[in-house]
């Protein structure tokens, strides 16, 4: 309860606060290549459901709907302006309207897409689908985009067995560093 109020407060504020951001990224991003500004994801939530997630758009458009890690050169489908946002980790706050309307929470492990079947079995067997999908999480952290499938759902695993309201502000708190610096991002 305590986790749901924090998520509704903070995504509400960093939505309110992040506004001019928002615009100013969705501007540049339909300025740089043809399509709408957003892309909506086909996700993998809690309870392995479904939910359509927001991100700003970094690949153009017609890119195969797959992770990035799975296409044979992802430098040919993300723009340039992509590539920075990216790294940055700005193409992921329009995931606040996600916190906001309960399909994700600020720390959790991250949604996987529709099609990544290897990590939601793996998740599955060791009971994090119960978990709401974070906007960032324990292997965000501790890798990101480096690391393989096997050990994001360990790292979610252990997250679920060490979960606590402090451990989300450590997990908070370290992701803000990982953005700045761009640690573990791939493409």
């Amino acid at each position: 309860m305590v986790k749901r109020a924090f998520d509704i407060v903070t995504a509400l504020a960093g939505l309110v606060l992040l506004s001019p951001v928002l615009a100013a990224v969705a501007i540049a991003v339909r300025l740089e290549s043809p399509g709408p500004a957003l892309h909506w994801s086909r996700r993998v939530g809690r309870g392995n459901d479904l939910f359509a997630m927001p991100k700003f758009r970094t690949m153009r458009i017609g890119a195969p709907d797959v992770a990035t890690h799975l296409l044979a050169d992802a430098t040919d489908w993300v723009t340039p302006l992509g590539g920075f946002l990216r790294r940055s980790s700005l193409d992921e706050l329009p995931q606040l309207w996600s916190v906001l309307t309960g399909d994700m929470s600020l720390v959790g492990p991250r949604p996987a897409l529709f099609n990544q079947d290897d990590l939601v079995a793996l998740r599955t067997a060791a009971g994090v689908e119960v978990l709401r999908p974070g906007l960032t999480g324990w292997a965000q952290i501790n890798g990101r985009d480096t690391l393989p499938i096997a050990d994001k759902a360990r790292l979610d695993a252990d997250y679920l067995a060490r979960r606590s309201f402090l451990l989300d502000l450590k997990i908070i708190a370290l992701t803000g560093l990982a953005a700045v610096s761009g640690h573990g991002v791939r493409h």
